[in-house]
């Protein structure tokens, strides 16, 4: 989607749509949220958006996706995967080796899971399935929203205060976002191997 086209739907729908392409970016439908979040701060800035407004908008969208997701991998995932999963290669025992992975560092995964793409999108689905308790995952998914979602609309409207941003070039700012993320666990990746070696 082009940011001319987003711009529409944004001036269509006003702060809906953020909501919806929030909601649908958590549940596993591919949008463009860090972009989206960025354009929303330089918009802020702009006086086209309202802080208020705009940032529950994506606070909500990206919450009750997770929530939603939640809720599926509780009810769904769990049968899903005991009945088919031997038909995709997930065993019993392939199973509780991820669910024992996964349940030790479950708090820091919902809260910081938002910043890696894919992860975020499977995090909540997999809580359910791994049955995190419910008043738990509502708090370290609301911390974890927060978290993600004020730092980039915050980085769009300083960036769009300091600079004259261009909305239409706030997709590639969303994918050197992404590029420096990659660089940092690469580094991290290799500074652990180095450890590991000596």
């Amino acid at each position: 989607m082009n940011i001319d086209t987003l711009l529409h739907y944004l001036d269509a729908y006003g702060y809906l749509i953020i909501f919806v392409f929030l909601f649908f970016g958590i549940v596993g439908i591919p949008a463009p949220e860090e972009s989206l979040l960025f354009l929303i701060g330089v918009l802020i800035e702009q006086h086209s958006l309202a802080f208020l407004p705009a940032v529950l908008s994506a606070f909500f969208g990206a919450f009750i996706g997770m929530l939603s997701a939640f809720v599926v991998g509780k009810y769904i995932g769990s049968p899903f995967i005991h009945k088919y999963g031997k038909y995709i290669g997930i065993t019993e025992e392939r199973w509780a080796k991820v669910k024992i992975k996964y349940m030790r560092n479950v708090r820091i995964t919902i809260l910081f899971g938002f910043y890696m793409p894919g992860i975020r999108q499977i995090s909540p689905y997999f809580s359910g399935i791994a049955k995190i308790s419910f008043l738990e995952f509502l708090l370290y998914s609301s911390l974890g929203t927060v978290l993600w979602i004020v730092p980039f609309i915050l980085a769009g409207y300083y960036a769009g205060s300091a600079f004259n941003i261009n909305p239409e070039y706030v997709p590639y700012l969303g994918v050197l976002f992404l590029l420096i993320f990659l660089l940092f666990v690469f580094v991290n990746f290799l500074k652990k191997r180095r450890e590991n070696i000596d």
